[in-house]
């Protein structure tokens, strides 16, 4: 079991948000044996891609403004 710390978890919910908006488009009711290759591979990089980009966005609010 890894423990995440909470800005972790808050970027896992970020990045589900946005893996949410793709199974929108792929169906919710497509089994995960009927998806294409490409259409796995974008799950993949959305996933990656928003928890990256969460990650940054959270470093980005939590570090001090140099005051020069």
């Amino acid at each position: 079991m890894v423990d995440l710390t909470e800005e972790e978890r808050a970027a896992i919910t970020a990045t589900m948000k946005r893996v949410a908006l793709l199974m929108d488009e792929i169906g919710w009711a497509t089994p995960l044996a009927d998806l294409t290759e490409a259409q796995v591979r974008a799950l993949i990089e959305e996933a990656a891609e928003g928890f990256r980009e969460a990650m940054s966005d959270i470093a980005r609010a939590q570090t001090p403004e140099v005051p020069f």
